[in-house]
């Protein structure tokens, strides 16, 4: 491949031993202001979701997100709103991230099939406890 960038994976939960690792690398997200936080990479997942104070550290306004959807399995409870953030994964360029903002708090920002798998590439060796990444071509 060319344009890679390599991650490790994390040990999330140092209990369970080698089980406990996770696919989560560094993100920049920019609003009116920019953050870098990790992000958890879930083939599972339909859609990305930003955890609620990620969202108003971006100083977005709740209210102001006019355009809803709902979640599902453990976040069918709680309400989202779709917001648009620029993102930078690595030393790629910016791409558009569309998230489903939940007002969920105890959640992490988790990167799925809409729209981060559909603007990377990722290939996993688990059993070598890394990951890479590449931008669509």
């Amino acid at each position: 491949m060319v344009n890679v960038e390599q991650f490790p994976f994390v040990n999330a939960d140092t209990a369970l031993g080698e089980a406990g690792f996770r696919p989560q690398m560094p993100i920049i997200l920019s609003n009116q202001r920019s953050i870098t936080t990790s992000a958890l990479l879930d083939t599972g997942a339909t859609v990305n979701v930003l955890p609620y104070q990620i969202g108003l550290d971006l100083e977005y306004v709740w209210e102001r997100q006019t355009a809803t959807l709902n979640l599902t399995g453990n976040l069918a409870q709680f309400e989202a709103r779709v917001v648009v953030i620029q993102a930078i994964v690595g030393q790629f360029e910016p791409v558009q991230l569309v998230f489903a903002w939940t007002k969920a708090v105890q959640v992490p920002l988790i990167l799925g099939q809409v729209n981060f798998f559909m603007e990377f590439d990722v290939c996993f060796y688990r059993s070598q406890l890394y990951f890479v990444v590449s931008p669509k071509s």
